[in-house]
């Protein structure tokens, strides 16, 4: 073993020579000319037939493929030939079912992570004819009506839809009002915490639309200061923390014939979630997931459309939590469905009948599926995402219904992605790993049809700069835990030396920082390696793609598991000998920034120094769906929420310490940094701060991000 790390370490240290005359990367290029941003593609979507693919080229034209041949057949729509007077560039589009029509989404203003409002046009292909949806203002969510007749939308927290043919606008609901009553689209956790932003759903006939309504009135408000204006303003939303109300929530069917609203029987519990609603294959059945306030028992409902009535047809609950996610599918025969589960210890698939009898286990492997994909009904055969082999990857499988035959379509290190066709038989391929992106064509058995993209000129531009490798490894913490990292040596490293330690985190639950693929942030931390920093990430206990215990074992104690961890990980740092022992910091931004705060107090023996970017400071200034899943109340559990509060340790920090802060967090509250400054003051503690007036959680826009990275990257270089 010492003959391997000697050659190893003699093998950077030819790398290292040999940088020598390669050029320094400079925040400039990461962070305002972007140099080193990969290209992709673009607005992908299928064609009906299977055969064509359309892609958003340059955000202004709809571009036809084959998928055959790998060739441009068409183009659809043509900016320089329609030359809209309205808008500039398109950030989305979608197809009627009979593609003879593209509803085109354009001047998007966003609201929250996932929600905006926009213009949006309706463009005949055939008369090459564009057409504003609405000159009401700007809306959300528009989307054609399954026989691409109609288009549904909401505005101003209500629901309607408008015939494309008569351009006549339809009312649906009229008691929305801003922070009181939402038709047809999340409140601000939902949105959040369960991912989605469109809250309504047409039936395949089109003849229905079930919606959700949002009932805020119970639900406190935040206010958020908006800067720069002579008075600054206030912004004031709904936003429910830990172990507060929540929105009411109910579902409604709307019968476009005839304009009736139909109740959905969900059950008397008001405090409760409704995560997901789904129309089955059956225009007439509406399928909704309930989950208790608790998240530990989720039961799925199949609700007749004529009468509202719902009958649950499955069960499942847990000790710790469980997870939404999208993977519940319906088959076309109408008699069973498909769901992903971590009941036996892996999230795995399984196959039900519409009564709640278990067909099959599916997938019956020690790894976890982290994606269903689809099904080829034709041939029973299922796509799935899995955590096979090791954590820090992802490969596609596919697998026979009946739980046989399972093989590895993507054979390729990284993380891999693929975008099937509508018949499966083709998919874009999107190969990501450390060093590399690449999106190629291939047929559903794996063959590569054509590349579309191999980013050669970014790998090319990359030979001429000094980019160090980033190596994978296993550290141990102090309770045998192999845990995943990687590490970024400095480039000019000479093992007769010792350098400093950069550490990133995140660590929060069911999460990864550690994955062999592409992230622009490795950037910035290359440009750190050339200045002399060893720069490493470690995955805690808690982080995804190794099991329910493995993710699950931080329950009810956030941040403990955690940061011994990291603490674990920074004392084995220490141990090597070309590591300095007193020079190890750590950052991390939103869950990562909580992490490197509590780091630096409860690791002050470890760390130098800490940034903090947006951190969670107490739980309980938190909102209340990831709070408590993970947590329980505050009322339940009131020492899991202090023990490991950052702001209950400032009097253990001997380090150097930055806090930064966006004041419009509309996520994290600015209010979990200022409780933060409270204490330390009180705690007679120096420290740095420094905020972004009127910037949300990202903290983006113009040059902030090279302010934002200039000005860590003078921390570092100060006190590391």
């Amino acid at each position: 073993m010492q003959k391997l790390i000697f050659i190893s370490l003699f093998l950077i240290t030819l790398q290292v020579v040999a940088q020598d005359s390669l050029q320094n990367i400079t925040l400039e290029d990461i962070w305002a000319k972007y140099t080193f941003y990969p290209k992709s593609i673009s607005g992908l979507n299928s064609m009906k037939d299977g055969e064509n693919y359309t892609v958003l080229e340059a955000n202004q034209n709809i571009v036809k493929y084959s998928y055959k041949k790998g060739t441009k057949v068409a183009t659809i729509f043509d900016f320089n030939l329609i030359k809209p007077t309205e808008f500039f560039d398109i950030s989305e589009y979608t197809f009627s079912s009979d593609e003879s029509k593209i509803l085109i989404t354009t001047n998007e203003e966003s609201i929250y992570r996932h929600s905006f409002k926009a213009d949006f046009f309706v463009y005949d292909i055939k008369t090459k004819k564009l057409l504003k949806l609405t000159d009401k203002g700007k809306i959300q969510l528009a989307e054609f009506s399954p026989d691409g007749s109609k288009v549904a939308y909401m505005r101003d927290n209500n629901l309607y839809y408008k015939t494309i043919s008569d351009n006549i606008e339809t009312e649906i609901t009229n008691d929305g009002k801003i922070n009181e009553i939402i038709n047809g689209a999340p409140d601000w956790v939902y949105e959040e915490e369960f991912g989605f932003s469109k809250a309504f759903f047409w039936s395949s006939d089109s003849k229905k639309i079930a919606y959700y309504k949002f009932n805020e009135s119970r639900v406190k408000e935040f206010n958020m200061t908006m800067y720069g204006e002579l008075y600054p303003e206030w912004y004031k939303y709904k936003y429910p923390k830990a172990g507060e109300d929540n929105s009411i929530v109910t579902i409604h069917l709307y019968d476009l014939s005839s304009k009736a609203i139909k109740n959905v029987e969900i059950g008397t519990e008001t405090n409760q979630y409704i995560p997901r609603v789904k129309w089955t294959n059956n225009p007439d059945i509406l399928s909704f997931i309930r989950l208790n306030r608790l998240q530990n028992k989720m039961e799925i409902l199949l609700a007749d459309a004529k009468t509202g009535k719902s009958n649950v047809i499955y069960t499942e609950e847990n000790k710790c939590y469980i997870d939404i996610n999208d993977d519940l599918t319906f088959l076309k025969d109408n008699k069973s469905f498909i769901i992903s589960s971590e009941k036996e210890g892996y999230n795995q698939l399984y196959h039900y009948d519409l009564n709640g009898n278990l067909i099959n286990k599916i997938t019956k492997e020690k790894y976890d599926v982290t994606k269903f994909l689809g099904i080829d009904e034709s041939k029973s055969l299922i796509y799935y995402e899995s955590a096979q082999g090791e954590a820090f990857e992802r490969k596609i499988m596919t697998i026979i219904l009946n739980g046989t035959n399972q093989k590895i379509l993507t054979d390729k290190d990284g993380v891999n992605e693929v975008n099937f066709s509508t018949n499966f038989k083709y998919f874009i391929w999107n190969n990501s790993s450390a060093r590399l992106l690449k999106v190629t064509l291939n047929t559903s058995d794996g063959k590569e049809i054509r590349v579309l993209e191999d980013n050669s000129d970014l790998t090319a531009k990359m030979k001429s700069y000094k980019f160090a490798t980033k190596k994978f490894l296993t550290i141990e913490n102090s309770e045998s835990d192999k845990l995943n990292a990687w590490m970024i040596y400095p480039s000019n490293f000479n093992p007769e030396k010792k350098y400093p330690v950069f550490m990133y985190v995140y660590g929060g639950p069911g999460n990864q920082t550690v994955m062999n693929e592409w992230s622009y942030n490795d950037m910035w931390f290359q440009y750190l390696s050339q200045l002399g920093y060893f720069i490493v990430s470690v995955d805690n206990r808690g982080t995804d793609g190794r099991g329910e215990a493995f993710k699950k074992s931080t329950y009810l104690q956030l941040g403990k598991l955690e940061t011994q961890d990291q603490i674990d990980a920074a004392k084995y740092l220490q141990s090597l000998p070309y590591i300095d022992k007193d020079r190890i910091g750590i950052m991390g931004w939103s869950y990562g920034g909580y992490m490197s705060t509590l780091c630096i107090t409860k690791g002050a023996d470890v760390f130098k120094m800490a940034i903090a970017v947006a951190p969670v400071t107490n739980w309980r200034y938190y909102d209340n769906i990831y709070t408590e899943r993970f947590m329980r109340t505050p009322q339940e559990n009131p020492d899991g929420y202090d023990d490991n509060s950052p702001i209950n340790h400032v009097s253990k920090l001997k380090g150097k310490y930055l806090l930064i802060h966006g004041t419009a967090d509309d996520n994290v509250h600015f209010q979990n940094s200022m409780e933060l400054v409270d204490k330390l003051v009180k705690a007679n503690k120096q420290f740095e701060t420094f905020f972004y007036p009127n910037k949300n959680h990202g903290i983006h826009g113009g040059v902030t991000r090279l302010n934002l990275y200039t000005k860590m990257t003078d921390f570092v270089l100060k006190n590391l």
